[in-house]
């Protein structure tokens, strides 16, 4: 029957998962419609006993991704190609970077770099130090890296790199469930595999809804700075309604038309207004305290790591972490299938250690630049500028008009926030837009260009989820949200460790086993003679062919991936093919 009803709708798409997908969808924003206060009640009830009794396992949760990624990262795993074994990269090196940026973090940096360490600066988290002093501000942006530095690019890391070997290598469908074959078997075509996929794509269409709800207070705050539109859910609403249409409008371009140019637009538009703010700020005291504060997140992290708030300073502290860690944590993780699956679109052809210190260093080190100029500058407007940050933030809880009142300490305030405003849109567009055609891509099973209505129908669903979240759950705002995002990053936690175990696995099983280690054998050596005669004994033959590497082609592609090779450390391809250890893949 839905075989029949997809036929008929022209829909090329895996029927169980979409139409399965769809109905729950509709089904949830329906239920908020009718009954907005009573599913507020179920989360809010839900999210609570989530976060008193498994916030450690998100915390723990995500260290250990990492300590994985960076394992596979610098083991005979790393050299593994994400495709053919010849393949190379299909973007260069910044064109990579671009989409990275724009589909995983660029929306958040957005929201929150001026936000979280103003709010850190005036509470600090741990109650060590005393608030609206340098050394809140340097904690303070200690918590605000370890928020949005290696821990949320490995929450998108480890499902990218298990998209990207099961899809190119095993070239399996672009599903969660392909991720789980090792595993399941052929069961991952079965019932078995598409009720993890109709899952992850709900879960996934969530987290994307999370992004846009935030994103559209912010512009909403934004214009009611500059034009004095208030700040009211039915401007809510149509913000997102304009958003969403321009992501269906991307979408239905495909990636090279639309995804890509919106991405490097943005990008573009985020070194400008980076640099405007060294330019017209402190800028001495940027370029220093930025420097200093990656020394400051290095130097904290280790603890950061494992910290669980065990031994909160006061009772207004015993649940900072749950409201801020473990909503972080849960809100990447639920739109992680959607930015893994778009990396490895983006990804194939580079090696998994290419991959792994790409992912983790490239869009680190930009994030670390953002709130170390941002962080700093706020803190500079607070020490030396008579302040007023921590009072519109903080004391007035408006965390979606941070950006705004630090942009009216600036020159040309009123263009520099529309522009920001502009900037804002243009990254929740890109983030719709990607959504969708992963979405669809994960719920067709196909990586090929599907109708473009279809695709277009993931993008208005997301726009009508995010309008139940904010407009219809009783008082709506940021609080809905991380209710809801906290119960629905469950489920995606329990899948990383499984999702680590197979992707282990899946390699392990197409590389195969090390060859045992072949050395001379000694004999007694008592005496000189006897030391010379094992000295000059024969050297044994390797066991196993030496596999053959192909050397690079001389192109640009195959430049860049050099140049990026020497910046990471990793072995040249020709020397890596004459050094290749005996039967090593």
């Amino acid at each position: 029957m839905l075989e029949k009803l997809a036929n008929k709708l022209r829909l090329k798409t895996d029927p169980a998962v979409f139409f399965v997908s769809v109905a729950a969808i509709i089904a949830f924003v329906a239920t908020t419609f009718f009954f907005g206060d009573w599913v507020d009640s179920v989360f809010d009830t839900a999210s609570n006993w989530i976060m008193t009794y498994l916030g450690w396992f998100y915390i723990s949760g995500v260290t250990i991704f990492l300590i994985f990624l960076i394992w596979i990262g610098i083991s005979r795993f790393g050299h593994v190609r994400l495709g053919s074994d010849d393949e190379r990269p299909e973007h260069s090196t910044p064109a990579w970077f671009a989409m990275l940026f724009a589909a995983g973090i660029g929306s958040i940096l957005m929201f929150w770099g001026v936000a979280e360490p103003v709010s850190h600066f005036a509470t600090p988290p741990r109650g060590n130090v005393e608030p609206g002093t340098p050394a809140a501000a340097q904690e303070a942006l200690g918590f605000t890296l370890y928020h949005f530095g290696l821990h949320t690019w490995t929450i998108f890391a480890l499902p990218s790199l298990a998209f990207a070997y099961f899809i190119y290598k095993r070239k399996m469908p672009p599903r969660v469930s392909s991720i789980f074959s090792p595993i399941l078997g052929s069961k991952v075509y079965g019932p078995i595999g598409k009720t993890i996929d109709v899952v992850a794509l709900v879960g996934t269409v969530f987290g994307v809804a999370t992004s846009v709800g935030l994103g559209t207070i912010q512009i909403n705050a934004g214009l009611a700075d500059l034009l004095g539109i208030p700040e009211d859910s039915w401007i809510q609403v149509l913000i997102i309604v304009v958003v969403s249409t321009l992501a269906c409008i991307s979408v239905g371009l495909g990636l090279e038309k639309g995804i890509k140019v919106l991405s490097n637009l943005n990008i573009a538009m985020a070194i400008g207004l980076l640099i405007f703010i060294v330019a017209a700020g402190p800028t001495l005291f940027l370029l220093k305290s930025t420097t200093e504060a990656f020394g400051t997140y290095a130097s904290m992290l280790p603890e950061l790591a494992f910290w669980n708030n065990a031994f909160p300073a006061n009772d207004d502290l015993a649940d900072w972490q749950n409201t801020w860690t473990v909503f972080y944590w849960a809100w990447t993780i639920t739109w992680s299938p959607f930015v893994g699956i778009f990396i490895a679109k983006i990804s194939r052809g580079r090696t998994v250690r290419e991959f792994v210190f790409g992912v983790l260093a490239l869009p680190v080190g930009f994030s670390i630049l953002w709130f170390g100029i941002f962080g700093n500058a706020s803190f500079d407007i607070e020490l030396n500028q008579g302040g007023g940050l921590v009072s519109r933030v903080v004391d007035d809880g408006d965390i979606p008009g941070a950006l705004f009142a630090f942009l009216s300490h600036y020159p040309a305030a009123t263009l520099v926030s529309g522009l920001a405003v502009l900037l804002v849109v243009i990254f929740f567009t890109t983030s719709v837009d990607s959504a969708a055609l992963v979405v669809d891509m994960m719920a067709s099973g196909r990586d090929d260009l599907s109708p473009a209505y279809q695709r277009i129908t993931w993008g208005a669903l997301m726009g009508l989820t995010t309008i139940s979240l904010l407009a219809f759950t009783g008082e709506g705002g940021l609080e809905t949200l991380q209710k809801v995002i906290t119960v629905v990053g469950l489920p995606f936690f329990i899948m990383g460790y499984i999702m680590m175990f197979s992707l282990t696995k899946g390699i392990r099983d197409d590389l195969g086993d090390r060859n045992p280690v072949v050395t001379r054998q000694w004999e007694r050596a008592y005496t000189p003679e006897e030391w010379e005669e094992n000295e000059h004994g024969p050297t044994p033959e390797p066991i196993g062919a030496t596999n053959y590497i192909p050397p690079e082609e001389d192109d640009d592609e195959a430049h860049t991936e050099a140049k990026f090779n020497s910046f990471f450390g990793i072995d040249d391809e020709d020397e890596e093919g004459a050094s290749t250890e005996k039967g090593q893949s």
